[in-house]
């Protein structure tokens, strides 16, 4: 059946899934050659505007993450990339607007990585992939928890969209937020999210508008401020992480 066969392709998928920029990455060298025609077009301050709009749709991204992640028990919602894995049926918070919040978060994040090369067809292209890619590997989810759950899922799962919120029926979470469970659980993303920006904006001044990077750094410090703020963080709570139970909820 063409559905076992989808399932099967997603719990490949799910191992993989974090290979997915890899896949597009020359894609997205050939869109970054042309990167600079929103700066001829309408200017600096238009493509400031772009590429800080950019990076907040990624930080909402990660908002939602935390969203989530801050709610919810231990064993459910990870970063797992061996096996699924769910000790709890979440149906509340996030989850009572749509049964897969993370991939939505995911989305968002990819969607500012994609639209900050500036492409209509790429970020349309990479769009499409991310759905395609892991379309599979929801479906493969579902039979999991499905499996999993049985009718308790099965009844959740007919009155929640998949990706797309709902914007109804909030269900308030029975745990209490948790930044402290999101601190330690975000921060190589917001660390992730961090790297990229500078790395994209770096190689657009030096690769692309042929800027010297000492002129560039002085034009727009703001990303490596950000930057360094970013490495900071990250250091500071692995930190944490490594020499400390502070982060460490119980249950969570």
């Amino acid at each position: 059946m063409l559905e076992n066969e989808l399932v099967r392709q997603g719990n490949w998928l799910f191992r993989r899934r974090s290979y997915l920029p890899l896949v597009i990455l020359p894609v997205a060298m050939v869109a970054f050659a042309q990167s600079d025609w929103v700066i001829h077009a309408f200017g600096d301050g238009v493509e400031d505007i772009w590429d800080f709009g950019c990076l907040l749709i990624a930080l909402s991204g990660l908002a939602v993450r935390g969203a989530i992640v801050g709610f919810v028990p231990r064993g459910s919602s990870g970063r797992t990339t061996r096996m699924q894995r769910a000790e709890a049926l979440n149906t509340s918070g996030m989850y009572s607007q749509m049964r897969h919040p993370l991939y939505f978060a995911n989305f968002l994040i990819f969607l500012g990585f994609l639209l900050v090369f500036k492409s209509l067809l790429f970020g349309l292209g990479g769009a499409l992939a991310f759905f395609l890619y892991y379309e599979r590997i929801m479906l493969a989810e579902e039979r999991f928890m499905e499996e999993r759950f049985g009718d308790a899922y099965r009844h959740w799962a007919q009155r929640t969209p998949a990706i797309l919120p709902r914007f109804s029926g909030w269900v308030w979470p029975e745990l209490p937020f948790s930044l402290r469970t999101v601190l330690r659980r975000e921060y190589p993303g917001l660390y992730l999210i961090t790297v990229f920006f500078l790395v994209v904006e770096a190689l657009e001044a030096v690769v692309v508008e042929e800027l010297p990077l000492d002129v560039w750094i002085s034009e727009e410090p703001v990303w490596v401020m950000l930057f360094f703020l970013g490495t900071l963080t990250y250091l500071a709570i692995r930190l944490i992480r490594q020499h400390t139970t502070w982060l460490a909820v119980a249950g969570r």
